[in-house]
């Protein structure tokens, strides 16, 4: 829906969950695929017959993310003795294949934070690592939902990947933040202060639990009263109020009375565990060795916690601010930043479970718009000679400035180098590694290997000690990461700028060198 919003037009879309092709249906009928399809059997070239090109702009696509949760980080699944095996974590080379096949000039691949973390890291290395393989340039961006308007604590892990003869992708340059704890400034235009829960769902009619219809009609004197409070911003220009013509999925699940007492202990904004320290005597029989935030009654002028997928078990931990109750799917639905004429015509435990692994509409937009950018930088010529004082003219004069800052790297005087010469030396790992991306240079992970294939035959004679070995998730030689330390750093202090810093244009110009294109 967010790529909708930001001006993309979808050609078909995949899922192997019925219910979720039944919302997504209802929603979006003028997409003429929605498949049914286990992508493990499904091929690529069966989608291309279908849609009419082997070819796309964008292919995005989140393979199941259960098995990187941080909970399982918690409990010991991901890791160490207790790792389990979740055949769900390999799909991402199904969706790997269809990259590859389709070659879009940008992928994007959606997780949730523990998939850097989960076996030591493996998985999160080995999407990146065998992207590259296929030509793409990746890197990961971690996205908080917050600084986009969304009322929640969500964090999102991506992986993005651009066919290296292409531009650099980077959320320093594409992707703009729009809300913040504080309003200030940023590039000129004012920030707005973040949304909070409070704001998104307060107008809605109160319910006790095991209460509520699918379809209902709005308390119009309540959202009054929630409008003169905190403004329309939300409720029409992000949830569209005005285009939904009754209330659905604002339907409470019941609680057993224990619960609801429980529920009844907590404060705004206390979690079951803060309670306990209060010396409050839960009936809930506590394992007191952990998991004692079993529940949390969320707070209206905060975010609220991170919608989750579990919501369709329990919504223990999501107990509205003012009512003894956990929060309905249409609440849910909203903090995720859906508008209230997003329908889900499905059970309520389903309800839940889509809404809590979706990426939320505001997201999906903020990333669209800036992909959309990108696409639009990719069709300018290269302007590569507006770097006149620092170009280089081939590759070996990029491997002696290579070297020579190399040479700085090891006595620790990276810092002390000129910004002449250091940003020479810069752009020669920019002419020499077309694959690299800045931002990958600091989480580069721990595994390393030795198998590399070089963009110019002569790097293996000149600078072998500066090729091998290799991070396997970044790509980034070992010997030159000190090096692109430096450079953030002085990209941060304003000693380099977004274009020297980002340097898409040696790179396209040391790939089309090595490439012998003009």
């Amino acid at each position: 829906m967010g790529l909708k919003k930001a001006g993309f037009k979808e050609l078909a879309s995949i899922d192997f969950y019925p219910e979720a092709l039944t919302v997504f249906r209802a929603n979006f009928p003028d997409v003429p695929y929605v498949l049914e399809e286990d992508l493990t059997k499904f091929k690529p070239r069966q989608l291309a017959k279908l849609i009419g090109t082997d070819h796309v702009d964008l292919i995005v696509g989140g393979p199941p993310c259960q098995g990187f949760s941080q909970i399982r980080q918690v409990d010991g699944a991901n890791s160490g003795e207790r790792f389990i095996d979740d055949d769900r974590r390999n799909l991402f080379r199904e969706f790997l294949k269809f990259v590859n096949y389709f070659k879009p000039k940008i992928f994007v691949m959606e997780n949730v934070p523990g998939i850097r973390s989960a076996a030591g890291g493996y998985f999160f290395t080995a999407v990146q690592s065998e992207a590259r393989k296929y030509g793409y340039r990746v890197h990961g961006e971690m996205i908080r939902a917050w600084e986009y308007g969304v009322p929640q604590k969500r964090q999102r892990q991506l992986i993005i990947g651009t066919l290296i003869e292409l531009p650099l992708f980077s959320g320093h340059i594409h992707l703009t933040p729009t809300h913040t704890y504080k309003i200030i400034r940023h590039n000129e235009e004012k920030m707005e202060k973040i949304v909070t829960l409070g704001e998104a769902i307060m107008d809605l009619p109160p319910l006790h639990a095991g209460k509520g219809k699918e379809v209902a009609e709005y308390d119009l004197e309540r959202r009054k009263r929630h409008l003169e409070k905190y403004g329309d911003r939300y409720l029409y220009n992000v949830l569209e109020i005005q285009n939904a013509k009754n209330l659905t999925a604002h339907n409470a699940r019941p609680h057993i009375p224990r619960d609801l007492r429980d529920f009844n202990r907590l404060r705004e904004g206390e979690t079951s565990a803060q309670a306990i320290r209060q010396g409050k005597n839960m009936e809930f029989p506590y394992d007191r060795g952990g998991f004692k935030d079993r529940y949390t009654r969320q707070h209206r002028d905060h975010l609220c916690s991170t919608i989750v997928a579990h919501m369709s078990r329990d919504g223990l931990m999501f107990i509205h601010p003012t009512q003894n109750r956990s929060l309905t799917p249409r609440e849910a639905a909203r903090i995720q930043s859906f508008p209230d004429w997003f329908i889900f015509p499905v059970t309520r435990k389903h309800q839940y479970r889509l809404i809590g692994n979706a990426v939320p509409p505001l997201v999906g937009e903020a990333v669209g718009i800036g992909i959309l950018k990108w696409f639009s930088e990719t069709e300018v010529k290269n302007h590569f000679k507006k770097y006149n004082k620092n170009i280089l003219d081939d590759e070996i004069q990029a491997i002696e400035c290579l070297k020579e800052l190399a040479d700085l790297s090891q006595n620790g005087g990276l810092h002390k180098v000129s910004s002449e010469k250091f940003i020479r030396g810069w752009y020669a790992i920019a002419y020499l590694f077309g694959h690299l991306h800045p931002d990958s240079a600091i989480n580069h992970g721990a595994l390393k290997h030795n198998h590399v294939k070089v963009q110019f035959p002569i790097m293996n004679k000149e600078i072998p000690f500066l090729i091998r070995p290799v991070f396997t998730q970044s790509g980034w030689p070992l010997r030159l990461v000190p090096i692109a330390k430096e450079a953030r750093n002085r990209f941060i202090n304003g000693e380099l700028s977004i274009d020297e810093y980002y340097f898409s244009d040696i790179q396209i110009a040391g790939l089309k060198k090595a490439k012998n294109i003009g």
